[in-house]
C-alpha cells in the first residue's frame, strides 16, 4: 500500500506538526513500507485463532477500592517547609 506525500501532509496538519519537505519525503518512504509489510499478515489464515488481547492469561491483582479515613491536615503538613491557611505554600513559577 502506498501513502501518498497529499496523506502525510494532510495527517501532520491533523496533528498540528510543521514537517519539511525532507521530513515528509522521509515520513512518505517509512509509512508506506510500514503497510506494505503489514499487508502480509492478509496472507496468512487466522481463521481458528481466537482474537486476544494479551498473550498471557492476566487477572487484576489489585485490592478493591475501600474508602478509609485520610491523613489529618496536622499531621500531613507537620514536616512542610513553609505553609500557610492550611496548605502547603509554594514559591510563584509563572507570572
Amino acid at each position: 500500500m502506498k501513502i501518498t506525500k497529499k496523506e502525510v501532509e494532510h495527517v501532520a496538519k491533523l496533528g498540528r506538526l510543521e514537517l519539511s519537505d525532507q521530513e515528509t519525503d522521509k515520513l512518505t518512504s517509512q509509512l508506506s513500507n510500514i503497510l506494505t509489510y503489514v499487508e502480509k499478515l492478509n496472507e496468512l489464515d487466522t481463521k481458528s485463532i481466537e482474537p486476544t488481547a494479551h498473550i498471557l492469561d492476566i487477572k487484576n491483582v489489585m485490592r478493591d477500592d475501600v474508602a478509609m479515613p485520610s491523613l489529618p491536615q496536622e499531621k500531613a503538613l507537620a514536616n512542610a517547609p513553609d505553609k500557610a491557611a492550611g496548605h502547603y505554600k509554594v514559591p510563584k513559577i509563572i507570572e
